[in-house]
């Protein structure tokens, strides 16, 4: 019977020999994170596998950030360490649906969040994240902005920019939108002394209460340089378990039990495993036009930084 521990061990064996990259999605559980080369967000791991030495990137995460791993790095072999790894938001806009909303809006920069498909980042003038969305939309030339999926990002960055006019679709996190302003006031009364960092996928009423409104790295990072010893974290649970481990003398709560993605969760040790000894996951493979003009939206992003 394998242990953790064996498993890890073999993983770190077999990923040398096979000449592998490991990336893990922050969201992942801790026994991947601790076998994995880099560890962050999305498009963070994906800009990683461009820089990294190994012919062979394992994305520990979901389909979308695979495929963008893949359009940055289309000479490589990308794997997806479950095939069944998608995410709800990516996947709540069609191609058409998206055709039929830039002759609705023609005026619009489409801004597209990193949380989509590279189907859709082909329709798409520039693609932003969470940690720099704000930064892209105050800077675009065009005054009307389509943000796609997300609302509630995009009702975020629509709270702290003037002089643009914005449109959206009804989508979202199904994940981060489970949290409630209950939740921050249940909070506030069983954890007085407690900061409350959330993320900004989270509805209006919730990111209005919280502390810190971030990307899961800007809540990383606030916990590091903050000098309060307790926080109620607002996104996936994994990142309470995650501070945990990395600040023993500090306090963790999440804010809501609910707050769990199950695509996240598909991935196992034991899948990361398969995947490296080339008996699981999925190579993802994307067509040559997708891969070319997909690239352009990311390269507008890039252009900003």
């Amino acid at each position: 019977m394998l242990t953790t521990i064996k498993l890890q061990e073999e993983i770190n064996r077999l990923k040398k020999e096979k000449d592998v990259c490991i990336l893990a999605h922050a969201y992942q559980t801790h026994d991947i994170l601790e076998v994995a080369d880099y560890i962050g967000d999305s498009f963070g791991l994906s800009q990683q596998a461009v820089s990294a030495p190994q012919k062979t990137i394992l994305m520990c995460g979901v389909r979308f950030m695979a495929e963008t791993a893949k359009i940055l790095s289309p000479e490589k072999k990308v794997l997806l360490s479950h095939s069944m790894a998608g995410c709800p938001m990516a996947e709540q806009l069609t191609l058409n649906e998206l055709r039929k909303l830039k002759k609705q809006y023609p005026d619009c920069a489409v801004v597209a969040y990193i949380n989509t498909t590279a189907e859709l980042k082909t329709l798409c003038d520039v693609c932003v994240t969470s940690a720099s969305a704000l930064k892209i939309v105050k800077n675009l030339p065009q005054k009307d902005i389509l943000f796609i999926p997300d609302c509630n990002l995009g009702s975020w960055i629509e709270g702290k920019v003037q002089g643009k006019n914005f449109h959206f679709i009804k989508g979202g996190c199904p994940v981060h939108m489970q949290i409630t302003k209950e939740d921050v006031e249940n909070a506030r009364k069983n954890h007085p002394d407690a900061l409350v960092l959330v993320h900004p996928e989270c509805i209006k009423e919730v990111t209005d209460m919280a502390d810190y409104a971030g990307s899961t790295t800007g809540i990383l990072a606030y916990v590091e340089k903050s000098d309060a010893k307790q926080f109620v974290i607002g996104t996936d649970n994994s990142i309470v378990a995650h501070l945990q481990f990395s600040y023993p003398d500090k306090e963790f709560y999440p804010l809501s039990k609910e707050c769990v993605c199950k695509d996240m969760r598909l991935t196992t040790l034991v899948d990361v495993y398969n995947c490296i000894k080339g008996t699981g996951g999925e190579e993802i493979i994307l067509p040559d036009d997708i891969l070319i003009n997909a690239k352009k939206s990311i390269d507008a992003m890039m252009s900003y930084e």
